[in-house]
């Protein structure tokens, strides 16, 4: 009896911490965009025409990696971050939230996050550079998996919203690493690391949460 209490606690208290972990990326995404999409709100911009916006940024971030303005282009992912999350409070405000607008706003983020570690792996490369290029190599289907294990989980009608490394995340720590390039290139390096492990980590988070509802629902 004690073990199962023992073992109940701490189920409960991941739980916690998964909902109080999102309820505070929830709290600040809101906090960053309220003032901007009541403003927009008042336009006739549509939220998918905020969410191609957000992806074109991306590119010339991209574009600017690629030509070695590394400093620049982490204030440019930032920008384009802030994007990602204004077309969603946007559609939810002016209740113009579609199935074909999500769709399209995770299609556009999985290809913005591609293209930027891309633009990575082709500035490594072409200098030669083979722990970077491997560090870049490895971040791509890290990230990409994590994504899509929740986008599968979900398909199944299955919630797999777990893990340490989120989008959100993932997007920051690779800004921050651009941004303090200028000062040593070591921190560009340390951030893909950062990205690499830790999106390995939610992968295998939530493939065992979602190994564990299929134990519960004997449907493994």
């Amino acid at each position: 009896m004690e073990g199962y209490l023992d073992s109940h606690s701490i189920v409960s208290e991941k739980q916690w911490s998964v909902i109080r972990l999102s309820a505070i990326r929830k709290t600040i995404a809101s906090y960053l965009t309220q003032p901007v999409v009541k403003l927009l709100a008042r336009t006739p911009l549509a939220p998918d025409a905020i969410t191609w916006l957000g992806f074109l940024i991306t590119v010339g971030a991209t574009a600017l990696i690629i030509s070695q303005h590394l400093f620049t282009a982490g204030l440019v992912v930032l920008i384009a971050g802030f994007f990602d999350i204004l077309d969603g409070a946007l559609a939810r405000r002016t209740n113009r939230a579609t199935r074909f607008g999500s769709v399209l706003d995770s299609t556009l983020d999985r290809l913005s996050e591609a293209a930027l570690l891309l633009g990575l792996l082709v500035l490594y490369a072409r200098e030669g550079l083979t722990v970077e290029t491997l560090l870049a190599g490895l971040a791509l289907p890290g990230s990409l998996m994590v994504s899509y294990i929740r986008a599968k989980a979900e398909s199944l009608g299955m919630e797999c919203q777990v893990g340490l490394f989120t989008r959100a995340e993932r997007v920051v720590v690779l800004a921050l690493g651009l941004l303090l390039s200028r000062i040593n290139d070591g921190f560009l390096i340390i951030a893909l690391a950062i990205i690499v492990v830790f999106s390995f980590i939610t992968v295998g988070q939530r493939l065992f949460n979602v190994w564990q509802q299929t134990r519960k629902t004997g449907n493994s």
